[in-house]
């Protein structure tokens, strides 16, 4: 991918078409193309990594927290 817009678009499609959460997206595209997913972080758009971080709450799989509880 050329930058993260089109890398994070491109997931976001991934995700829609194979009805995947967007982390699932990116654990899929680096297993096809025998990535490491700690070397597509830095492709990872903030809007992306926002609606990750919702779908993981959502999940249950991050906690909720609120600007008063971050230390």
């Amino acid at each position: 991918m050329s930058d993260e817009i089109d890398f994070s678009l491109f997931i976001e499609n991934l995700a829609n078409d194979k009805r995947l959460s967007r982390m699932d997206a990116i654990l899929l595209y680096c297993a096809d193309n025998f990535i490491d997913p700690i070397d597509v972080v830095p492709n990872i758009s903030k809007s992306l990594k926002d609606k990750i971080e919702m779908e993981m709450i959502e999940e249950g799989k991050l906690p909720k927290f609120t600007t008063s509880e971050v230390v």
